[in-house]
Parts: C-alpha cells; structure tokens; sequence
C-alpha cells in the first residue's frame, strides 16, 4: 500500500471520526432542549478501484419514526381540546354549584327554590305578616337575580371562548409562517447538500404548535416542503400560506350572530374540529348554548307558573290602576268564557263599588275594554299596546277572576293581560320582580268571590290560601319541552333546576374523563417518541469515548506513516 493510500485512509478516518465526535457533542449538549432530536452520521466505507481508501460521512439525519410523529399530531390535538372542553366544564359547574350548598356558602339554583319556598311557606301561615313578606320577596328576587347572573356568566364564558377562538386564528398563522419559513430553507440546504436535521427539528416542533390549536392533515413532498391542510380538506399551507380570518365578537349576548372563520374568503366554522379551535367553537355555539336554554326553560317556567298563581291576589291596600304586560289589539278577538270581577276598594279594604262581566259577552277585546271603561269609576284603555285599568275616584282597584278563563291557556282575566304580574322577563337574561310589586310589596290578599257584596263591608282580606297557591307553584309538576341536553319532560321547578345542576355535573365528569384519556394516550406516545428520537446521556458519552478512541487510532496512522517515511528516507541516504 502506497503512502498516499495511507494517508488518505488516515485523513479520511480522522475527518469522519471528527463529524461523530461534534455530532455526539450536539446530541448530549441538546438533551434537554425541547424538540431537539438525536442526531445520526451517516458513515461507509469508500473504495477506489475495489480497494478500500478509507471512510466519509454520507449524512447527519434525525431518526424520526414519521408514523409515529403523525400519531403524536393527532393525540396532541385530541390532548389539546379535552384541555379546554375540562377547563369550560369546571368553570360552568362553578356557576352552578351542587344541589346542596357549596362550602364557600353559595347555593344552586335549586337550593335558592328551595329557600324560596320555605319562605313563601312560612308566609302562607302569617299572610298579614310585612315582614315575612319581605322575607319573602326577598327570597324571589334572590333567585331572578341568580338567574340573571348565572345567565351573564354563561355569556361571559362564551365570550371568552369566542376571544380565545380569535387569539388562536392568530396563533394558527403563526405557526403557518412559522413552518413555511423553514420549508424555504429545507429545501435551500437540501439543494446544497446540506443537513436538514435540525431545521426538521424545528419544523415538527412548529407542526405540533399547530395541532394544539388545530386538526390538520399533512405529507412532505419529495423536495422536503412540508403541506398542511385541515382534517376536512382545506388547504392551509401548500406554496404559501392561506391565512385564517376572524374577527370576534365586541359583546356576546344569547342573541348574538358570530362572524366568519374564513381563509381565502370561504367559511370553513362549521368543519374546523379538534384542538383548541374545535373546542373552543363547541364550548361557544354548542355546550354554553345548550345550558343556556335550560336555564330560559327554568326561567320561562318559574315566570310563567308565579304569575299564573300572583294574578290571583292584591295588595292591601290595592293600588290605583293596574298595567297589564300582554301585548294586545283592541281588534283581537276575544275567545272567553266565565266572569270576572273587579271592584274600587279603600285603603282598608272595604267595598266602594263593584262590577261582574260576562266574558263570554264581548266578541273582541276592544269591546271588554269598552265595557270596563263605560262603567263608572274605571278609566280602561289599551295604551301602547298593553291594557290600562285606573280608578277616576283614587280608590283601588281590586280583580277577583271567579271561574274566568281567556284564550288557549284558559287563564284567568288578570293573569291574560298579565295586570298583576310578579315576575318580568322573557328568560334568565333578563326576569326580574315587576316594578309595581318591588315598589308596593308582595301581595297577600285577594278580593271576595261571593256572589254579591255590600258596600262599606271589607271585601279584599289576607288569605292563607293565596299564598299556598304560590308556594304551590312551585312544587307542582308543570311541563317542560326539551331544552339543551334534558328532554321534554313534567316536574317541578325545583327538579328541573336540579336537572340543570345534574347535567352540568355530569358534562364537567365526562369532561374530566376525556382529559385523562386524552393524556394518558398523549403521554404514551409522547413517552414512546421520546425513547424513539431522544438523546440518552449514558450512551452518547459512551459513544463520544469511543469516537476519541477512533480519533487517536487514526492519528497514530500518521505517526506510523512519518515513522515509515524517516526509515525509507534514512534507507534512500544511506545507500
């Protein structure tokens, strides 16, 4: 063998044993860098006219299972949106509470009803008492006011998914650039033979960012740009990025209509799915939603069943005039039967006057006013499209419905016109105790239904059996159609408000389940990829030995060579 086939061997050794040494310095350097895989030289032998002539480093690559990297995307994804599905969960649940009450004192909405109730209860035993009364009524706005925060701190949660659905279009883009930028220069060091092996690195890295917010698909094509498209097919990186667009919502009420998530002008909301965006989407327009009209059903219900029972009753003393809430048209037709009384009374609640109607005698609604207002001392007028009846003498007025029953419902005259309403609302956003009770307080009392009165006699009294009526409201099973995730179904309002508390206790465990299995298949595959690509210390030093080892044994191929040389050198002299 030539001294030039030694010395290239030598070389070849030296420069080959020198890449491993600075690529096992990287791995065990990096070992704790996130994202970083452990990289491998590729070394062979070379040979020159079938004879060996030493080494050389073909490669520096990562040893990156892709199969296993596609399923570590996917369960990050999954990972990612049981985060915030468990995170909305607990932040619903605590709005709700337990049926019982909590340990820092607050109470469900169920519970509420339940103290409702038993005030109301206590009321029915002492009806002349103003101070269970107000216990009462206290009571009653306690509950319209837990409605209507509950129901502003379900939109509170929606628009804060919605603000977070905006900041993670933006964190999607991100990490769209992110990865189109290292595509570039992929392909750049690919060109110039280059190692590629961290700028993949990286670039994973940047596609696992994007899995957290977002479900996509992806291949690499054989020049190494990596494309990216979402689960259902839109394209999101191919040449360039394609760029989402969103703009949230400034306030976001049960009414509100959410723009767009578009890219390239199309709406792709309805099929983006997974990661954060999926469940920050679901949380926004499917689960907050849904809880939301279980609560208007409950409220709806609570309005609908009190208001039936308060139309009933009067204050002592009666007020002057009586404002209904029913929108009405003089021209409607009047569809009643049965009759109705409505009497001027005194502070004391002694009869002044009085007059029974036929309902059954007027065709239209127009004409039922007319006659009310034609009788002497009441003013009857339908104003801004609701019925006004007022005292021209300063007396109070007083309603008695004896078997009065008006339109589908058959309600009774005062409750159809709504004259003597308890609650107001249109759901749990907005009920409230009516202006006139909080002004006046609770009624307590109702006005005779005996066929004839006596002037000057007390005919509107406190009645026990009136304030049953409410409590019984309450407790006695009414109609409920599906709403959210609870069927059609009859109960009280009690048990339907723990239904409620049921359901979103059932949806924070469910919840809290998916989560842990989504972790635990995470850590699996996340364990599994790192024992895959990551660097271990013990074997990196061991192999750094053994590359300085190789090191030295191809310098002392030079030290043999020289030696060789000095003896030929000194053999060439001597002769």
């Amino acid at each position: 063998m030539s001294f030039s086939a030694i010395r290239t061997i030598a070389t070849s050794a030296m420069m080959a044993s020198q890449v491993q040494i600075q690529v096992t310095s990287s791995n065990i350097a990096n070992a704790d860098t996130e994202g970083y895989s452990r990289k491998i030289a590729t070394q062979i032998a070379t040979v020159t006219g079938s004879v060996s002539s030493g080494t050389a480093i073909t490669a520096i690559a990562s040893n990156v299972d892709k199969y296993l990297l596609r399923d570590l995307v996917a369960a990050t994804s999954i990972q990612s949106a049981a985060t915030i599905s468990e995170s909305f969960a607990n932040s619903l649940q605590s709005l709700f509470g337990n049926v019982s009450t909590d340990e820092d004192g607050s109470t469900s909405i169920a519970a509420t009803i339940a103290d409702m109730e038993s005030a109301l209860s206590s009321l029915s035993g002492t009806p002349e008492s103003d101070i269970l009364a107000n216990v009462a009524l206290e009571s009653i706005e306690t509950l319209a006011t837990q409605l209507r925060e509950t129901s502003g701190l379900i939109q509170g949660l929606r628009e804060d998914a919605d603000g977070q659905i905006a900041d993670t279009v933006t964190n999607i883009n991100e990490a769209l650039e992110t990865i189109d930028s290292l595509n570039d220069q992929i392909v750049t060091a690919t060109a110039r033979k280059l190692s590629t092996a961290d700028l993949e690195d990286q670039r994973n890295q940047a596609l696992q960012t994007l899995a957290e917010a977002i479900d996509v698909s992806y291949c690499v094509s054989s020049d190494g740009t990596m494309r990216i498209a979402t689960s259902s097919g839109t394209v999101l990186l191919d040449s360039k990025v394609h760029a989402l667009s969103y703009d949230p919502a400034a306030i976001v009420t049960a009414d509100t209509v959410f723009e767009a998530i578009t890219v390239d002008g199309k709406d792709i909301t309805g099929t983006l799915s997974g990661g954060t965006i999926g469940a920050l989407l679901e949380q926004r327009d499917d689960v907050l939603p849904e809880v939301q009209d279980e609560l208007d059903s409950l409220a709806t219900g609570l309005i609908d069943a009190l208001n039936v029972a308060y139309n009933a009753g009067t204050t002592l003393p009666a007020p002057d005039s009586l404002t209904g809430t029913t929108s009405i048209n003089p021209s409607d037709s009047l569809s009643a039967t049965g009759t109705t009384r409505i009497a001027l009374v005194d502070d004391g609640g002694g009869l002044v006057s009085y007059a029974d109607f036929d309902l059954s005698a007027y065709t239209t609604i127009g004409d039922l006013v007319g006659a009310i207002d034609a009788t002497t001392g009441f003013d009857a007028s339908v104003t801004d499209g609701v019925l006004t009846i007022a005292s021209t003498g300063g007396s109070g007025i007083a309603i008695a419905g004896i078997d009065a029953e008006i339109g589908s419902d058959s309600a009774g005259f005062s409750a159809f016109f709504g004259l003597n309403d308890l609650l107001t609302g249109t759901g749990a956003a907005d009920i409230a105790v009516a202006e006139s009770v909080a002004s006046n307080g609770l009624s307590t009392a109702t006005l005779s239904a005996a066929a004839s009165l006596t002037a000057g006699t007390q005919v509107v009294s406190y009645s026990q059996d009136f304030v049953r009526s409410l409590t019984d409201a309450l407790s006695e099973d009414q109609s409920f159609a599906a709403a959210g995730a609870l069927g059609a179904t009859s109960t009280s309002l009690a048990e339907y408000a723990a239904k409620i508390v049921a359901d979103v206790a059932s949806r924070a465990s469910g919840a809290e389940t998916g989560l842990e299995t989504a972790q635990s298949a995470y850590g699996s595959l996340s364990d599994a990829f790192l024992s895959e690509t990551g660097v271990n210390i013990d074997e990196e030093t061991a192999n750094l030995t053994e590359y300085q080892q190789l090191y030295s044994a191809s310098a002392q191929l030079f030290e043999v060579l020289n030696a060789m040389f000095d003896a030929l050198l000194s053999a060439a002299q001597s002769a």
